[in-house]
């Protein structure tokens, strides 16, 4: 309990410098939503005008001003009104969370499905045909960007076989199926070679030769000895997953029209929609920084050894 309290107040300061930054980075983009408007739309308007319309929406005040009462604000519950669409912030971030969230668990899954299996196997099969094709696999899915892998199902799995909807309508299983593939095939590709190298590392520690001497079942000895040695590695690699994923993956998100909280993102800095972008970040931080403190809770859970060092050291 003092462990968990002890890193909840540390985090408060690493939650104000990131809006602090992120609040004065969006105003050196050279640029504010009223412009933006303005380029979009072709108007023409006067100076008067420009102003006039700043100073409502209160981009005319001192940089610290705006963010002391963005800050304010925010501290009372209130993250503003979007700049472009009028509708409360909040609200906005809500009504396209279940899209992400829908997203996230159907990456997560085929992640899961396809890098912990496949990684296993290579550890198991290492230096055999399995381990090179897996691991050839694995370099060419962790060479290719995620746009180009959306354009690639696209082109297969739409076009060719039309077994999907090019672009996403409605938040269901044959829409998700494109966007949650795309970015399973890349965190795939990246972690099952580390779930290799976990796995590949305990294989090599003296108890698995004790228990093979002991005529224990190999199947036995991986299942219940091996992977829960790698619980750790592999948490972690969920855990971070998670965090980005729930951040939305705004290039994805684009590219297949997912609305969701990525395609939001992406639309207010288009727009310069500040309050929006400003709770995105927000989103973001709180995101890492909670997924960051459960992976460490999680650890100290599941391995006797750190919290056996972290009270030597106390």
């Amino acid at each position: 309990m003092k462990y968990t309290i002890k890193r909840l107040l540390g985090l408060i300061p690493i939650l104000l410098a990131i809006t602090f930054l992120s609040f004065g980075m969006m105003r050196l983009a050279g640029s504010d939503v009223v412009e933006q408007k303005m380029f979009n739309t072709g108007q023409v308007v006067s100076e008067a005008q420009l102003q006039a319309a700043k100073a409502e929406l209160g981009l005319d005040r001192p940089f610290i001003i705006q963010y002391g009462s963005w800050l304010n604000n925010l501290l009372h519950g209130d993250m503003g009104v979007s700049y472009v669409s009028g509708k409360n912030v909040f609200d906005s971030f809500v009504e396209k969370l279940p899209a992400t969230l829908y997203l996230t668990v159907a990456s997560i899954f085929l992640t899961v499905i396809i890098s912990i299996p496949l990684g296993i196997i290579s550890a198991v099969y290492k230096n055999k045909i399995w381990d090179y094709l897996i691991r050839f696999l694995s370099f060419i899915g962790n060479s290719l960007p995620n746009f180009f892998v959306s354009l690639v199902l696209m082109y297969i799995l739409s076009i060719k076989l039309k077994l999907f909807p090019i672009i996403s309508k409605e938040v269901s299983l044959q829409s998700v199926a494109m966007p949650a593939i795309t970015l399973a095939i890349a965190m795939s590709a990246k972690y099952l070679r580390q779930v290799r190298a976990t796995v590949l590392d305990e294989l090599g520690k003296d108890y698995i030769l004790g228990a093979k001497a002991r005529g224990v079942k190999f199947s036995i000895t991986l299942w219940k000895s091996v992977m829960r040695a790698c619980l750790v590695t592999i948490i972690t690699l969920l855990a971070l997953s998670i965090g980005s994923l729930l951040g939305g993956t705004a290039i994805v998100e684009a590219i297949f029209m997912w609305d969701g909280v990525g395609k939001l993102a992406v639309d207010a800095i288009n727009m310069r929609d500040y309050p929006i972008i400003q709770a995105y970040v927000m989103w973001m931080a709180i995101i890492y920084v909670t997924v960051n403190l459960v992976t460490d809770l999680s650890y100290r859970l599941l391995d006797p050894r750190i919290r056996l060092e972290d009270a030597a050291h106390e």
